[in-house]
């Protein structure tokens, strides 16, 4: 199951920090920034602008939706308004994202998450206005800041902006869905978190619960069906139940005996809720993953460690002990074709695989593929798919 967005990495002591509406903001520091006349920045340089902080990432599909609207409004209100986007990611990710896509925008790097001690959130994208006098006047989404706002902030009028609400709790499994080691089995089922992140937990770095333990935040009834009856890839399932496909839901699960985690899933959800699944074969184009050259293919570092990772994103992947099976699901659910993978490779192989390349550019990832000996082809093939339905 994809994730939602952005997973919480805030500091221990946020929620003392969080500045409130109206609220002062501290001389907050940035010290690296793309795209600008500066290198850092402090908000205090600023005074006399509306300071617009957009918290955002280049994996981000809305993020990047919301870009065009900065821009505008950056070009309209130059001297008056400073947008500065922040993200997580490296400098080196950063750059790449402005070669293909260039921006009047500063973009500010913030790998050390500082700014989140001042304005946490657990969803992108995140906007914070400033005011001209250093307060906050909201924390909210991009959209809500329009021309019209910003013309009656610079006339010194009053605002409300629609607050966008998070949830930035640091440990969902503690704050919401607590177990002791020694539960044997548990269900729990509850509705969505409001303002939290969505993802499925499998506790597998936990030797208590791993392989026996399942865990979905703000989840579709569709990925955990795909969960339950197959591990069915997101491109790969096909809802027909209409009205219910996007209620999110949390849903935690411990059993006994590990054989029993995905049985025991796929019998609670048929019996809780009103919707069948079954698979079925569909001919597909698709992109087949192949070895070109296999001397390239061979210099791919072979897992010794026995340790499986699992890190992965829109453009990045760093992942030990995986297989080519698993890999075309990377390219899959994170690759530029936005097309259907099927491994015809033939290796079994555990490898350990870690790159990066820039999704704006559709050039960059054949060419890791390349240096890999792999290649990608299209051709037509039977492809099984999970059917739910009422």
């Amino acid at each position: 199951m994809k994730r939602i967005t952005l997973v919480c990495l805030l500091l221990a002591n946020c929620a003392f920090a969080q500045v409130k509406n109206k609220e002062q903001v501290p001389d907050f520091k940035l010290e690296t920034i793309l795209n600008a006349p500066v290198k850092r920045i402090e908000l205090n340089q600023l005074k006399g602008k509306l300071v617009w902080i957009e918290f955002w990432a280049t994996w981000c599909g809305g993020c990047i939706i919301a870009m065009p609207h900065l821009q505008q409004l950056q070009t309209k209100y130059k001297d008056k308004l400073q947008v500065i986007t922040v993200t997580s990611e490296s400098v080196t990710r950063t750059k790449q994202f402005l070669k293909a896509r260039p921006s009047n925008l500063w973009f500010a790097v913030d790998t050390g998450y500082t700014l989140q001690k001042h304005f946490p959130y657990s969803l992108i994208p995140h906007s914070v206005l400033i005011g001209t006098d250093g307060k906050l006047i909201a924390a909210t989404a991009p959209e809500n800041i329009t021309e019209k706002v910003i013309d009656s902030l610079l006339a010194k009028q009053e605002v409300h902006l629609a607050e966008k609400k998070d949830n930035p709790t640091t440990d969902y499994i503690k704050e919401y869905f607590y177990a002791a080691d020694t539960v044997q089995n548990r269900l729990m089922v509850q509705s969505e978190i409001k303002g939290g992140s969505g993802m499925m937990i499998p506790f597998l770095d936990q030797p208590a619960f791993a392989g026996r333990r399942l865990t979905f935040v703000n989840a579709t009834l569709s990925g955990m069906y795909s969960k339950a009856f197959g591990d069915f890839r997101y491109q790969r399932t096909i809802n027909k139940v209409g009205q219910d496909k996007n209620k999110i839901y949390c849903l935690d699960i411990i059993v006994k005996d590990p054989k029993d985690l995905i049985p025991t899933l796929k019998a609670e959800l048929l019996k809780r809720f009103d919707m069948q699944a079954k698979t079925e074969k569909q001919e597909k184009e698709v992109y087949v993953l192949k070895i070109a050259d296999m001397d390239k293919f061979n210099a791919i570092p072979r897992n010794k460690s026995g340790k499986r990772t699992y890190y992965s994103r829109h453009g990045e992947i760093d992942q030990q002990s995986i297989d080519m099976f698993d890999f075309a699901d990377f390219l899959e659910t994170f690759g530029t074709y936005k097309s259907l993978i099927v491994d015809e490779t033939g290796n079994k192989e555990k490898l350990d695989i870690k790159f990066s390349f820039q999704p704006e550019d559709p050039t960059s990832l054949p060419k890791v593929l390349n240096s890999m000996g792999l290649s990608l082809e299209k051709a037509k093939r039977q492809v099984e798919f999970l059917v739910l339905y009422k």
